[in-house]
């Protein structure tokens, strides 16, 4: 029973904006051979920084824009630090602008790291454009162990952006996004990028 009441309260708290967790989404594909798996490493990377080209996993998945550290769009581009990608959820939702905070691409691993960010096609960089507040990350990776291709997309310290100045005007949308996304579509987008990054059929 404490299990239960314990997770209710947990729940509460994320509600609230008081309370973050963790989610990760992960895709795995195993080859014949390691120089079959390293080619799909080499494609795998290629998908993970084109950006752009994940608006076209599903017409239910969000749209992805890779801007410039001016705002500017970037299309044929690819994040390095200090770029922002505006994320387009389905529906007639607000924009979600998070920045590049870092990026690595070793011999078997690449990966580029986000945080929830201002708009930086507006003045004001007090609000965070996003539904999570500013101290939660995404990291996008794919590395190559043997024969073994795997994808992940990392979530850290989740928590909605529903108090203070960098809420804005947006705090029960913030609510509403978060709590439908940790409850299915987060999952779905998730998995869906992570099943393209090693290219399950």
């Amino acid at each position: 029973m404490s299990s239960i009441l314990d997770k209710i309260l947990h729940e509460l708290k994320l509600v609230r904006g008081d309370a973050s967790q963790d989610m990760t989404y992960q895709s795995q594909r195993t080859f014949p051979s390691e120089a079959a798996a390293q080619h799909a490493f080499s494609k795998a990377v290629s998908r993970l920084f084109h950006v752009d080209a994940w608006s076209d996993l599903s017409t239910f998945t969000a749209d992805f824009a890779l801007h410039d550290p001016h705002g500017a769009p970037k299309p044929n581009g690819t994040p390095i630090a200090g770029d922002y990608i505006l994320i387009q959820l389905p529906g007639p939702l607000p924009e979600n602008w998070v920045c590049v905070v870092d990026r690595i691409e070793e011999e078997n691993r690449a990966a580029f790291v986000v945080r929830p960010s201002h708009n930086p096609q507006q003045n004001t960089t007090q609000t965070i454009a996003h539904f999570f507040d500013g101290q939660a990350s995404s990291t996008f990776l794919v590395e190559r162990t043997g024969t073994t291709l795997t994808a992940f997309e990392i979530g850290s310290d989740e928590s909605i952006n529903n108090q203070g100045i960098q809420a804005g005007d947006r705090a029960a949308v913030n609510v509403l996004i978060a709590e439908t996304g940790w409850l299915f579509y987060q999952q779905f987008q998730w998995k869906t990028l992570t099943d393209y990054l090693v290219g399950a059929e």
